[in-house]
């Protein structure tokens, strides 16, 4: 960095800043998505002008995009209420499962019969596009004036199933290792995990909600919550758990305390005890800030990190891309017939694949070059494909939100009394 001189560095980080203002403005106005540029800007500097690369990021890249996804999941739990999970979860669960079967199976069937690549790496290369990057699907859905039941149920799908991903990905991973899948291990450790976070995170978010009436004693405490978090967020990682999910449970605790007065931390505590708290408006008004800053530098980070060098590998990351759409589409118009039409569009289109995506994607070479021999076959042909997936998927829920505003508008869609419920702010 030095060579080049700091200074472009800093412009770019402020023009960065003024343009992500600007983009979301534009947003607001045209309806095409900011997403779009920012991942646009990541690629001209990136791949294209070569000012930045994912090498010169080094750890410092994997490490700013959890912060970014813990800041995310923090200020969607805070928004979320407890009754509409209760309401909702069961179409959480379903669309969750199915669509990560299905989109498992889909890229995994493709990748063989297309890519030419055999069949557990295909499933390997499925598990680590079947979910969808709550790092992206939840700014979106933001910006988007959506309703309550669509809202939780995105939100709650992204986190989970970056679960799913993980542990179905890690399991296959072992099965290479051992020459045999264990199912009864997958689905083990996928309720451990989130089972474990979730405790984590409500534990968590209920101490800090007690402690929250003193901590705003102290002189400049305002990032001593986000702080609190991240040890949440990395021991429950130590343990083998989700980080994002113990998020997730801590920014609902705070943003529904009472529903967590539980009368045995009354005896607990004693007449000692302080009264839970939930985040003040200007508190509420710093995640929304650092979510958007951060949201900003990871669309950029996602572009600077897709590799343009293998063009076949793009191909087929497209062909997977709008084939999980495809089958995405078909599953929500069969579980969610009950539901409206333009809640069955936008979680369609919510298909984006995010962090997870990217972080398993490098697992494979890692393996082998660790090993010292071939572990995992077409390991640099899984990270090629699984980033095209991550490009082109973005790309397509961004034109798909962009084609949704004449969807919504459109009478013959969604009755014209909806129109005004459901129309971007």
């Amino acid at each position: 960095m030095q060579e080049k001189g700091l200074w472009i560095y800093f412009i770019l980080l402020g023009v960065l800043i003024f343009s992500a203002h600007l983009f979301a403005a534009f947003f607001r106005k045209s309806r095409v998505p900011d997403v779009l540029f920012l991942v646009g800007i990541g690629i001209v500097i990136g791949p294209v002008l070569g000012v930045v690369n994912s090498e010169m990021l080094g750890d410092f890249g994997s490490l700013f995009a959890s912060v970014t996804l813990v800041f995310i999941l923090i200020d969607s739990g805070i928004d979320m209420h407890i009754n509409d999970l209760r309401k909702y979860w069961v179409g959480m669960v379903q669309v969750m499962l199915y669509s990560f079967i299905l989109s498992m199976s889909t890229a995994a069937i493709l990748a063989h019969y297309i890519a030419d690549i055999e069949w557990l790496s295909s499933f390997l290369l499925g598990s680590m596009v079947a979910g969808t990057g709550a790092s992206i699907v939840i700014p979106m859905i933001r910006q988007m004036k959506v309703s309550d039941k669509t809202r939780t149920v995105l939100t709650l799908e992204s986190a989970i199933s970056a679960v799913l991903c993980i542990v179905v990905a890690l399991a296959l991973i072992e099965g290479f290792k051992m020459g045999q899948i264990r199912f009864e291990r997958i689905i083990g450790n996928v309720l451990a995990s989130f089972f474990m976070a979730t405790l984590f995170g409500i534990v968590g978010g209920i101490i800090w909600s007690n402690l929250l009436i003193r901590v705003r004693r102290i002189q400049n405490s305002m990032f001593m919550t986000p702080a609190f978090v991240f040890v949440i967020y990395g021991l429950t990682e130590a343990l083998g758990f989700s980080g994002a999910i113990s998020a997730l449970a801590f920014g609902i605790v705070l943003g529904n305390a009472p529903y967590f007065n539980f009368s045995f931390i009354q005896k607990l505590f004693g007449k000692r005890r302080p009264q839970m708290q939930t985040l003040q408006e200007n508190e509420k008004s710093f995640f929304k800030e650092m979510v958007f800053i951060f949201k900003t530098f990871f669309f950029v980070y996602i572009g600077i990190s897709i590799p343009f060098t293998d063009l076949i590998a793009l191909l087929y990351g497209l062909i997977i891309a709008t084939a999980i759409f495809v089958v995405r589409l078909i599953l929500v118009s069969i579980v969610g017939r009950s539901n409206t039409s333009i809640d069955r569009w936008i979680v369609s289109i919510m298909m984006p694949k995010g962090l997870v995506s990217a972080v398993l994607a490098s697992l494979p070479c890692q393996i082998n070059k660790a090993a010292g021999y071939v572990l995992i076959p077409n390991a640099e042909r899984i990270e090629c494909i699984v980033y095209s997936v991550i490009f082109f998927s973005i790309i397509l829920c961004s034109i798909l939100v962009l084609m949704s505003r004449r969807k919504i508008i459109d009478e013959q869609f969604v009755p014209e009394q909806m129109m005004e419920v459901y129309d971007y702010e």
